[in-house]
């Protein structure tokens, strides 16, 4: 008999009855299309089923997501099936199969790397005698593990009890009822599931609250910013794809960057220096994935608003990996979660990243496939690890981000320090020479600074010399 679920305390998945260690098999139940069948990308429920991205590929992400905890992977089998079993997911021969693989290895704990209902999933654990585990609920748990800040760990609480409140058909065998009242005179009370559903519903409540206070609070930094104002760019993409790492080349941070998925998790925001001296705001997010539960895109809404609400959104992709154009897709479909067009011209830049790992002739390729690209979607290639092509990309960064400044002309006394400071902090210098004693000066300014330009220093629009 299972305890009851204590306030505050998530029912997190235990591999090997508590320990990190057991024994794990990771299964890919993918659906094999008929013949004469066309792909489609998602199901009805949003699942990947489709022949996007090879199985093997497929197989290989969840097991990756599986040493991401640290569970000890004694074997991945690919399952293919015709259809889904209501009762079970997979066929019964599949289910007997597999039971033998449990068997034969010892198995503590068996990774299914599809959605699973709660029924389905109490039944394969009657049938396989252990403990079954989904791909919501395994991503569920590392970020679990990788929540480092208190909002972080907030968000992936409340993701936790909604996933669990769904679970409780399973999760709870001992649905006797309590009795009501005091001593032996009471009548029935509610059901030990009640119970339960109860106590999570208040914690999801308070969780909420919560988190509407760090909304409050991000939008209370969002509005400073604003005053300065720091513009805001926004690093998204695949799990894995080198976020991290072409975060700390961007803004020599030292962010932890590595070759694991989901190796970061908490929001960062940090400064980026722009090429000809103005700054903006980086925002590493956390990465995307195929399938991602819906419960953890609703939770991480309040991260996520950086990514609404910045100037720029660079999409970086791994553009090493066999599946790199599944998952532009997969990344694709959450930024429509979020209400981001990926096809809307002005805030997308690609970031193909990793092509350090092509040599010449294939990076050739790549650069005709980059200059093929519609001109309201550009990519750039780069190499985080080496810093190839970032100068590129940080051109493009702020070209992009000037698109709704102006740009002035002035003239100032070279002994006004103060006013020639105050130019510098707040406003782009993109040409300064000295002439007679006074600097001639061409700067780009916020729409916001621009009547203060124009009225303290006398400035005039830039005109473009005539070739």
């Amino acid at each position: 008999m299972e305890p009851r679920i204590r306030e505050g305390e998530a029912d997190r998945p235990r591999a090997a009855g508590g320990g990190e260690n057991g024994r794990v098999i990771v299964i890919g139940p993918y659906l094999r299309l008929r013949r004469g069948e066309a792909a489609t990308p998602t199901d009805d429920h949003g699942h990947d089923h489709a022949s996007l991205r090879g199985f093997e590929a497929r197989l290989e992400e969840a097991t990756g997501l599986a040493r991401a905890i640290d569970l000890a992977v004694a074997d991945s089998v690919i399952a293919p099936i015709s259809q889904i079993r209501p009762a079970t997911y997979l066929g019964k021969g599949k289910v007997e199969e597999i039971l033998g693989l449990i068997t034969g290895h010892d198995i503590e704990l068996v990774v299914m790397d599809c959605a699973l209902s709660p029924i389905q999933q109490r039944n394969l654990e009657k049938a396989w005698n252990t403990k079954v585990l989904d791909r919501t609920g395994l991503i569920l748990e590392i970020f679990g593990r990788r929540a480092k800040t208190k909002e972080g760990a907030l968000q992936v609480e409340l993701a936790h009890l909604n996933y669990q409140r769904s679970r409780l058909v399973r999760s709870w065998t001992h649905l006797e009822r309590q009795r009501g009242g005091f001593g032996f005179m009471g009548g029935p009370g509610e059901t030990q599931i009640e119970a339960d559903r109860r106590l999570i519903g208040e914690r999801i409540t308070r969780l909420q609250n919560e988190l509407k206070k760090v909304q409050a609070t991000r939008r209370l930094h969002r509005a400073g910013r604003q005053r300065v104002p720091y513009r805001v760019v926004a690093l998204v993409g695949y799990t894995n794809a080198g976020k991290s790492t072409l975060f700390n080349r961007l803004t020599r941070a030292e962010v932890q960057a590595a070759d694991m998925l989901f190796a970061t998790l908490d929001p960062t925001l940090r400064a980026l220096a722009l090429p000809h001296g103005g700054k903006a705001m980086l925002s590493d997010t956390v990465g995307f994935i195929s399938n991602l539960p819906t419960q953890l895109v609703a939770a991480f809404r309040a991260t996520l608003e950086e990514v609404q609400e910045a100037d720029v959104i660079l999409h970086v992709r791994d553009i090493s990996h066999e599946d790199a154009e599944a998952q532009e897709r997969d990344v694709d479909a959450v930024l429509r979660q979020l209400g981001i067009d990926p096809e809307a011209g002005g805030r997308i830049l690609e970031v193909w990243n990793k092509i350090d790992r092509f040599g010449p002739e294939e990076r050739d390729n790549l650069r005709n496939i980059a200059a093929r690209r519609p001109p309201e979607r550009p990519c750039f290639l780069v190499s985080a690890e080496t810093g190839e092509g970032i100068a590129a990309l940080l051109v493009a960064i702020e070209d992009r981000l000037a698109v709704t400044r102006m740009t002035l002309d002035l003239s100032i006394d070279a002994a006004d320090g103060a006013g020639i400071s105050w130019l510098h902090r707040n406003a782009e210098v993109l040409n300064k020479e000295l002439h007679d004693g006074r600097f001639d000066m061409t700067v780009r300014v916020d729409e916001t600074k621009r009547d203060i330009v124009v009225n303290r220093f006398d400035a005039v629009p830039h005109e473009t010399p005539s070739v």
